[in-house]
């Protein structure tokens, strides 16, 4: 089973999150993140209708279940990489916790920011 590491921007669309966790539950794939990651899933969704109480308990529940149904998902372990990164600084987080996963592959919809300087 391939482990792809799942950046923010890949679990905040519904849509898209729904589709990659039946390939997970399909055993098809082993889904990972960190708790960075989580944070700031939590954090876009909870501002997406002005920090509504209701929306951050939803988020709250959200992460819980993600949490929870997967409990093999989550890396830990890598802030000692985070700044030996030479990719955009705002997804250095998710590259050290690729590496520290030992992924297949890293999905993200925003490819821009893992370049490192020498290839921009």
């Amino acid at each position: 089973m391939r482990r792809i590491l799942l950046d923010t921007c890949v679990l905040y669309p519904a849509h898209l999150r729904d589709t990659i966790l039946r390939l997970a539950e399909a055993d098809l794939i082993q889904p990972l993140w960190s708790a960075d990651i989580l944070a700031e899933l939590h954090r876009n969704l909870a501002a997406r209708n002005g920090n509504d109480p209701c929306v951050a308990l939803q988020a709250d529940r959200l992460v819980s279940i993600l949490r929870n149904c997967f409990p093999d998902a989550m890396v830990e372990g890598y802030a000692d990489l985070v700044d030996r990164m030479e990719n955009h600084p705002k997804d250095r987080h998710v590259l050290a916790a690729a590496l520290q996963g030992k992924r297949g592959c890293a999905v993200d919809v925003q490819p821009e920011g893992f370049r490192s300087p020498a290839h921009r």
